[in-house]
């Protein structure tokens, strides 16, 4: 599939936003224990996996808490997708390696009966080749193994179009905003999950 950023200027991928907060001190923190000594390739692996590894994914592990700003993520260790795209904007941000918001249509669970929901991964542009990628640090599981990749894309799920899931194009600047409403407006996970995430842009 053919990327397409939102912007043209790249710097547009570099902002600080009140949940891509890239400037509290915890993150920082991280930043520099993460990449120092490292290729701005290198960086963008160590984050990818300190992110998909180090923070786990809130459904799985049957957590109550909603995360959403980068660094209550990192504080807690824990966040559904959408929050942990926002982590890993951060770090990379942070490091002047610019980073937006994907995002796929997927089922929650197994069929359509069961709904739809938005999926959120990032695009990161890849200075030394310049071109961008697509990352998806939402955290492996069995049935889920994704992986860091420049050669071909190996995300979290793979789009069944017989069930009507969409991968869009379209590299984001910002989060999508019903991602942030619906975590910033329940209170736990289960109602979120069935009830209240978005299911398209």
């Amino acid at each position: 599939m053919q990327l397409i950023p939102e912007s043209t200027e790249l710097s547009n991928y570099l902002e600080e936003t009140e949940v891509v907060n890239f400037s509290h001190p915890s993150i920082q923190n991280v930043r520099h224990q993460l990449f120092h000594g490292k290729t701005e390739l290198e960086k963008v692996e160590a984050a990818f996996h300190f992110v998909r590894d180090e923070i786990s994914h809130s459904w799985d592990i049957q957590s109550n808490r909603i995360t959403c700003k980068a660094s209550d993520v990192l504080q807690f260790k824990e966040g559904i997708c959408y929050a942990k795209a926002n982590l890993l904007a951060a770090l990379l941000r942070a490091e002047g390696i610019p980073t937006g918001f994907c995002y796929q249509r997927l089922t929650i669970f197994d069929t359509p009966e069961q709904g739809y929901c938005l999926h959120t991964l990032n695009g990161v542009y890849i200075q030394p080749l310049k071109r961008w990628i697509r990352l998806d640090a939402r955290g492996n599981k069995q049935g889920v193994q994704a992986e860091f990749s420049i050669k071909e894309e190996k995300l979290a799920f793979e789009i069944r179009e017989q069930f009507d899931e969409k991968d869009y194009p379209i590299i984001y600047t910002k989060p999508n905003e019903k991602t942030i409403t619906a975590l910033e407006t329940n209170m736990e996970i289960r109602q979120l999950y069935t009830n209240h995430l978005p299911d398209a842009l």
